[in-house]
Formats: C-alpha cells, sequence, structure tokens
C-alpha cells in the first residue's frame, strides 16, 4: 500500500468522488467525508480498496474535531466540499449567505487546523475554489467573495504551514460533471467562449489536482484549469 491517507472532504459525489477513487486504486489509505454517514460508507464501498466514509458538515465547525478524531498519517488533504448559492443584494437570504462562508472559508481553515498535526512534513492540501471569482454573474456575489477567499487562504497557510504544500485548484464549467452535463445551454454557451472548443472534463481536472498534490515543487499556487475561458 502506497505511504500515507488521503482525506477527500466532499468525496462523495462528482469531482470529490473522482478524486478519492484515483487514490483508492493506488492503493492509498483513503477517508472521503459527505454530510450524511450512510451515503459516505455507501461510496466508500462502492471505490473499494482502504476507502472509508465518515459524516463532515462543515457548516458545523464546532462538530470537526470530534469526527476527525482519530485519523492519523495524512499525506494528501483535499476540500472540495461546496454549495452552490445564487444569492442577490436586493434579495439577500442571510442564512444561506452565512452557511457558504463558513462552509468554505471557516469549515476549510477548521479541518485543516485539526488535521496538521496528522501531516508529514511533505504531506500537501488542496483547495478548492472557482472561476466566479474572476466571472462573476448575477447571484455569485457570495460564491465569488468565498471563492477569492481560498486564494487569499492559500498564500497565507504557504507560508504559515511550511514546508505542508497548499494549492487551489479554481475549475472552468466542467462539462460531464453532474451539475452541467444536463444544462445544454451552458455547455454551448461555454463551447463557443472557450479556446479549446469545448468544457474541460472530470479527468482534466482530477488529472490537475493529482499533480498539484503530488508535486512537490508546485506551491501557494491558484490554478484555473479552463481551458482558455478566461481569455475571452
Amino acid at each position: 500500500m502506497a505511504e500515507g491517507s488521503v482525506v477527500v472532504v466532499g468525496g462523495t459525489r462528482g469531482i470529490g468522488r473522482e478524486v478519492a477513487r484515483v487514490f483508492a486504486e493506488q492503493g492509498r489509505e483513503v477517508v472521503l467525508t459527505g454530510r450524511d454517514e450512510a451515503t459516505a460508507q455507501a461510496v466508500a464501498g462502492e471505490i473499494g480498496g482502504a476507502a472509508r466514509g465518515i459524516a463532515l458538515d462543515l457548516e458545523q465547525p464546532r462538530e470537526l474535531a470530534a469526527r476527525l478524531d482519530g485519523i492519523a498519517g495524512v499525506a494528501h488533504l483535499v476540500l472540495v466540499a461546496i454549495d452552490r448559492d445564487a444569492n442577490h443584494a436586493r434579495e439577500y437570504d442571510l442564512e444561506r449567505a452565512l452557511a457558504l462562508v463558513t462552509l468554505k472559508l471557516v469549515g476549510y481553515t477548521e479541518v485543516i487546523h485539526r488535521l496538521v498535526p496528522a501531516m508529514a512534513r511533505d504531506a500537501s492540501i488542496l483547495l478548492f475554489g472557482g472561476l466566479a471569482k474572476d466571472r462573476p454573474y448575477p447571484g455569485s456575489t457570495t460564491v465569488s467573495t468565498v471563492n477569492g477567499g481560498v486564494t487569499g487562504m492559500v498564500h497565507t497557510l504557504a507560508v504559515e504551514l511550511a514546508p505542508i504544500r497548499i494549492n487551489a485548484i479554481h475549475p472552468g464549467i466542467v462539462g460531464d460533471s453532474p451539475m452541467w452535463r444536463d444544462n445544454a445551454a451552458m455547455i454551448e454557451n461555454v463551447t463557443k467562449r472557450t479556446p479549446i472548443g469545448r468544457p474541460v472534463t472530470m479527468d482534466e481536472i482530477v488529472g490537475a489536482s493529482v499533480f498539484l498534490l503530488e508535486n512537490g515543487g508546485v506551491n501557494g499556487v491558484n490554478l484555473a484549469v479552463d481551458g482558455g475561458w478566461l481569455l475571452l
């Protein structure tokens, strides 16, 4: 079995699940999390290998310490959990905004805080942000803000946690992801506005994620994986 465990927070679906699967197939011990313990355990069983699932709700940061207790020997920590929040300033939903800010900024940081003692000097952390920070849209105020906050977390934590490495990935529209694959209008729009002539794929996001986690020379990077979407 490969050395060191991999923790994937938000690993029950979409890209998080695929990242967990890739490392499980490498022979890694994988801990994947979701809000519902039964779902997390079921997904871990489907992935197989040395994967196991636990319940974790980043919107409840005071509960994270107990949930993460006992996890040891962490080589890679992946924080991919996210909620979508269409929230307009004129019709501001305060509770939804607080939930997203707590999840993405406070929750991410609290998980890191709790797991750093279990991480070796050559361990790595990967945060998931998003390109709404650079290309906002009506209703993205909270999403754009927290994704911008992820870039700040990368810069500060790369210094604070050294020599542990920390990077972030900011995907564009992922055409074959569960979130976007049935949205034909969005896929068509992105295809027209992306130099590679298509949206990026889940495999491309997973490949970039593994690179950021495993390449020892990459640190403090906020990587856009969007096929050049931001250029047009």
